[in-house]
This record gives C-alpha cells, structure tokens and sequence, in this order.
C-alpha cells in the first residue's frame, strides 16, 4: 500500500469531516471516495461508448439488419 499526501482546501476540508462525521477513519474515507470516483469515471466512459455506437449509422444498420433477420426466425 502506497501513501500518498494531498493539500486540502477548505472545501474539501468540510466534505472529509462530513465523510468521517461517524467516526471513520480519514484514510478509510478518503480510500472510499477514490474508488467511487473511478466507478463514477468508469461509468461515464462506458455511457459515451454506447452513446457513440448508438449514433452510429453503420451500427443502428447492422442492429436493424440483425432484427429483421431474427424476426423472420420468429414461429408465428
């Protein structure tokens, strides 16, 4: 495990106590944010994926392409 030193504003000041108001640990607290920070980021990656493809002409042709050929598939 690394350690890492941060310069805190008082904005992040006040948010840190608000994260710790229940007696966690500044460390812990800190460790928490980071990581849903990175799922948050992650998310956002993986929306604009789907956002580009959804926009994406060759893409919405070929899904059509695929539907149509599933529904002729289709029993009745």
């Amino acid at each position: 495990m690394s350690t890492i030193t941060i310069r805190a504003d008082e904005a992040t000041e006040q948010a840190l106590a608000e994260l710790t108001e229940d007696g966690a640990e500044r460390s812990a607290a800190i460790r928490e944010a980071i990581q849903e920070a990175a799922r948050l980021h992650r998310a956002r990656k993986v929306r604009a994926e789907a956002e580009a493809l959804a926009a994406d002409p060759d893409d919405r042709a070929e899904i059509a392409a695929v539907l149509k050929d599933m529904e002729d598939l289709r029993a009745w």
